[in-house]
Formats: structure tokens, sequence, C-alpha cells
């Protein structure tokens, strides 16, 4: 006589997961229904699930199996629950003690030799069992060291369907797994392949990165072929801080939803720099599909999201960039469900001045002319220009610096100015939850901590008037100006902190493009 069993698994929606209980009853008659919102890939896991079962030892009941998984308002997509389902199953029809199931959530794909496969989004479904207080969490052997960094789960990785029912059987012990977090980050080396000592001359534009870099702002870099925009764009996340551990979560927990962790993979220690091609669709670069994944934005959360030839991406892709920029996050709506994704990125975008590239240059001639330069700016958007903080103009590298003997400064010494920059900015937000730059300023912190004395706003008010800056334009500047203050130890904006801000803003479109 059967039973109803229940084991316990997660569904994981954006970055976030929910539990999900798995019931199973087996009566008299036939076929096989599973109920509770599934998608495509769980309808057809009894045909893995069958073939696993046979392949492990045990028999598959020819009875009328009903799998119901609550709760029903919560679309099921994946093949993380084949392996719940079949332990179910085996414990229903009286193959498997049904004692310590209530204990153990789990997930995993079967193949049909009973191989248990590896699944997306362990990290998220790892943290949702620590918060439900499980005693363990059982994944496939692959995604182990992805969630064995939890302290309060215990954590066990298992390869076939045969080695977890002899686990749960008392015929088996399988070694908990734990992987000290704190040990892992003390190994973190440097694995930037592009140091600032590689980059000859760019001065200016490389103080620009350290501002840049030091409050999280985003940048434009605009010139002619060949001036290097590329180059210092790969050399910025050298520069930057380490991921800090809450950091390395979050972002790990949305690359490993998106299947992109390797084999034996733990926690990303690097910041991500993700530099899609020109084609990329505004699908692709934002999220979304029938079962919305994280688009490139999100993938690049807490690194750096590098656009090069910015007006080569189809007008539809940059503009979807606007509000993720603005709110840093991401939320995709689909008829049945609402999912939203961390786009918390520092966006480093390079362009050429027009198609030939070589408007303003002081020495070559372009060859464009006037209505084909500005229909080629105009690709970019004045108001996807606006959440630019820093539109830097780049010039080709003096002969002179191309041969200098002497070594630039290293990166390693720049990091170091930026972390302290940074942790400046920690401390004078402590109160303010998930603001940690200057850069994510609200316009009553602009009010709190970037006042001005009477010289400093009178020049703002002039270079207003006669840039045409918007009123976006004019909190971006602040933030610059607080950030420059800030590398300078000075708990005050000075006059000339908003001079280097308010000419970060000289490549803007009223004032530079129709020049």
């Amino acid at each position: 006589m059967s039973i109803l069993i229940k084991t316990y698994a997660a569904a994981v929606a954006g970055i976030q997961a929910s539990l999900v209980t798995i019931e199973v009853n087996i009566v008299p008659g036939l076929h096989y229904y599973i109920v509770g919102l599934p998608d495509s890939a769980v309808k057809e896991s009894l045909l893995r699930i069958e073939s696993a079962i046979t392949s492990s030892g045990y028999f598959m009941p020819r009875q009328k199996i009903v799998v119901n998984m609550a709760p029903a308002n919560i679309r099921k997509a994946g093949t993380a629950y084949d392996l719940p389902i079949a332990i179910a199953i085996l414990a229903s029809s009286g193959q498997l003690p049904m004692d310590s199931l209530k204990e153990y959530m789990m997930v995993g794909e079967l193949s049909l030799d009973g191989q248990v496969n590896a699944i997306r989004g362990a990290l998220s479904i790892a943290i949702q069992a620590e918060k439900e207080k499980f005693k363990g969490l059982i994944v496939p052997k692959i995604n182990i060291k992805e969630v064995a960094i939890l302290k309060n789960v215990a954590c066990y990785g298992i390869s076939t369907l045969k080695e977890l029912c002899d686990f749960l059987s008392g015929r088996q012990l399988i070694k908990q797994t734990y992987i000290d977090i704190e040990k892992e980050f003390l190994k973190i080396e440097d694995s930037s392949t592009t140091d600032f000592a590689d980059v000859k001359g760019q001065n200016y534009i490389k103080r620009a990165l350290e501002i840049a870099a030091a409050g999280a702002h985003h940048m434009l870099l605009i010139g002619p072929p060949g001036a290097g925009k590329t180059l210092l764009a790969k050399a910025l996340p050298s520069i930057l801080p380490p991921l800090s551990i809450a950091e390395s979560i979050e972002t790990t927990k949305i690359h490993s939803i998106a299947g992109l962790l390797k084999a034996g993979q733990t926690l990303l220690i690097a910041r991500p720099f993700r530099a899609p091609h020109h084609g990329i669709s505004d699908v692709a670069l934002i999220g979304g599909g029938s079962n919305p994944q994280p688009g490139e934005i999100s993938l690049a959360h807490h690194g750096v999201l590098f656009l090069d030839e910015l007006p080569e991406f189809k007008s539809a892709a940059l503009e979807v960039l606007r509000q993720p920029l603005e709110n840093r996050e991401i939320t995709i709506s689909r008829a049945k469900s609402t999912v939203q994704y961390p786009a918390s990125v520092l966006l480093i975008a390079a362009m050429n001045p027009c198609p030939c590239g070589y408007f303003n240059h002081p020495q070559k001639v372009c060859v464009c002319g006037a209505q084909l330069v500005h229909r080629y700016l105009n690709k970019i958007s004045g108001p996807l220009l606006d959440r630019i903080d820093l539109h830097i103009e780049v010039i080709a590298v003096p002969f002179n610096d191309l041969i200098e003997q002497e070594m630039p400064e290293k990166s390693n010494s720049i990091r170091q100015r930026v972390i302290r920059v940074r942790m400046l900015q920690q401390e004078r937000f402590k109160n303010f939850p998930n603001i940690y730059t200057n850069a994510q300023m609200t316009q009553q912190m602009l009010q709190q901590f970037c006042k001005l004395d009477n010289n400093s706003l009178a020049l703002l008010k002039d270079a207003m008037a006669k840039l045409s800056l918007s009123a976006r334009a004019y909190s971006r500047i602040l933030k610059v100006a607080r950030t420059i203050a800030d590398m300078e130890a000075s708990p005050t904006i000075q006059q000339s902190h908003i001079a280097e801000a308010i000419h970060y803003r000289s490549l803007d479109r009223a004032n530079w493009a129709y020049s």
C-alpha cells in the first residue's frame, strides 16, 4: 500500500529561490500526472526518472502516480526537480525509508543511467535551504563547491541516484563538504591581464578612470581609432577594489542561474568584465526570454560593462539601458511572472567621433562631412548620454610618449587610492541602506553631502547655462565633484573640484557634437 510522501526542492525566480514541496501519491490505475504549474522540462521528467530508477536497481511502480508541486501558483521550470521526484516515488512505493526526507532539500537532474547532472541556480537554492532551516542540502557533486560556503546547512554532493538512495537508507555515508570562504578570499590574486603600466601616456584619461573607479561613475571614451580606448577600458578592472564576500555571493548567484560557472567552481572572486559584441539584441543585453534569464548588464553586476563601438549597437538595445543605469536593477515582466535582476554596473563606453574616426582630429582630416557626423553621433540619444557621468575625449598618443622609457604607475598603487576613497564613502553612507558609492546618491543626499560655497555655485550656474546642461547632468557633476574631493581627502567640495567635474562634461551633445 502506497502512502503520501513529501520531498523538498526550490524554484528560482530572478536570483531568489522559494521552497517547493513535492507530494507523491501512488494509487491504483495507470498514467503519470504532474500538477503545480510545471513547464515542459518538468513534464518530461517521467521518462528520465523511470530510466534512472531502473538503472539504479529499483523498479518503477506500474500504477497511477500523482505528483503535486506546491505552491501551485509558482512556475516550476527546469530539470532540477528530477531528483526529489524520483526519491518521493521510491519512498511512496516502499523502496526507501521516509523518516529522514523532511530533513533535506534536494535538487538535481537525472540522466537515463542514474547519473546526477549539474543544475543552474544552486547557490540561490542553498541560501533558501539555510533560511528554511533544513538539516542538509543534497546537490549534484559538480555543484558542491558552489554551495558548500554556507555554515548553517550541511551540504552533500552526490554523483548517482543509487548513491543518494544508499545514503538515505543508511547503507552509505556521504561526507559533508564545507569551504571556508574567508580562506578562499585570502588566496585572491589579481587576475587582470591589462595593467595601467601597459598604457603609455594618456595620464589625463587615467586620472578620469581613477575617478570613475573611486565613485563608480559611468564613462564615455570618444576618440580616433588606435588612441587606446579599448586598452584603457580593459585596464579598469585592475584598479577596482576586490569584491566583498557579500558582493561575491550576489554576483555568483547571477552567474550560477545563467549557467556560466565552471565545473567545480566556488565563489567568483574577481569583478566581472563583460564586453558584448555590438550586434547583441536588447533581450540579450538586459535579460528576458520566455523563461527569463539574466542579460549582460546583470552578468556585469558589481563589475564593468564595456560597450565598444557604442553607435554600432542597435538603438533598441541602447535605449533599454536607461532605466537599469538609473535604478541599478532590471525588472522583466511576463504574462505569468515578474522577475528582478540586480544591475549595479560601472558602464564604460567607447566610440569613434564619426564613421571615418577623425572628426576633431588635430592632424588628420575627417572625410565624412558635417551631416554624416551629426547622423552618426545622433545614434547616441541625449537621455542615454545624460546618464553617463564622464565624457572623455581621447587623443592619439604622441610618439615621444610611446618611446618613453620610464615605467608608468602600476595599477596596484592606483587601486590602493581607489580603495581608500571607497572606504570614505562606506563610512559616509553607513546609515543609508544599499548606498555604497557617490554615484548612488539620491537627491536628498546631494543636499546633505554636496553643499557648495558661493564661488563654486556661481561657476556651476554659469556652466549650466553655457553648456545647456540638464538637471540630471547637474546632479552628476555634483557626484563627480564629491568623488574628486574625496580623492584629495577634502571634507568639502571646492571650486577646483567643480571645475574639473564640469570639464568632464565637455563632450555633452550641445557643446561638442555640433561644434
